[in-house]
């Protein structure tokens, strides 16, 4: 009986160890590349979205877009940029985003941040550069932060500079949440937010 649990407790194991892995890399060994639709895209999507490259929707549609994103990438980490995601990338891109500070930046600012979402007052869904609000995107003064930018912000994480704001004026700095209820515990804080190369 004692075999019959442990070896039941090991398939278990395995299994789990199998779902993680198909979780953690694209289905097949085979790279995923422009055209490609599906889960293993929306999870690529959501990893270049959390280290700052991918301003796009989580869509799971590999576009122009997302094969940009994945072009940055590579050429920053000294990749091969040939705009296919496999092993190598994935495993750089969950590495970057486990990261608590960046390895390179071109300098550092002071900032006061707020918090906001697409549920506040006065807020749309959309950014100013057209994209759907979500965390990972910022709001920032562009004579102080050019649109575009990747950041990174203390206590926050990745983020692309991607929106503008009536209050948001000199070192201040808006960061997107999911919702409400994160919004208001992030609240206001002075942040360090590194300008990434």
């Amino acid at each position: 009986m004692k075999k019959v649990y442990t070896a039941a407790i090991l398939a278990m194991l395995l299994l789990l160890g199998v779902t993680a892995a198909s979780a953690a890399a694209p289905a097949a060994d085979k790279p995923l590349a422009y055209g490609a639709r599906g889960d293993d895209v929306k999870m690529v999507q959501k990893l270049l979205a959390e280290t700052g490259y991918y301003a796009g929707q989580i869509d799971g549609v590999f576009g122009g877009a997302t094969l940009q994103a994945v072009k940055e990438f590579q050429t920053y980490h000294g990749l091969a940029s040939d705009g296919k995601v496999g092993k190598e990338t994935i495993a750089f891109l969950q590495r970057e985003r486990a990261s608590t500070e960046p390895d390179r930046y071109s300098r550092t600012l002071t900032m006061t941040a707020s918090a906001y979402t697409s549920q506040d007052d006065g807020n749309g869904s959309v950014t100013y550069r057209g994209h759907e609000l979500r965390r990972g995107l910022a709001a920032v003064d562009p004579r102080v932060i050019p649109l575009g930018t990747r950041l990174f912000i203390k206590g926050y994480g990745f983020a692309v500079a991607d929106d503008v704001g009536g209050a948001i004026r000199g070192n201040r700095i808006d960061l997107a949440f999911e919702n409400r209820a994160e919004a208001i515990q992030f609240g206001v804080q002075k942040v360090t937010v590194y300008i990434l190369d």
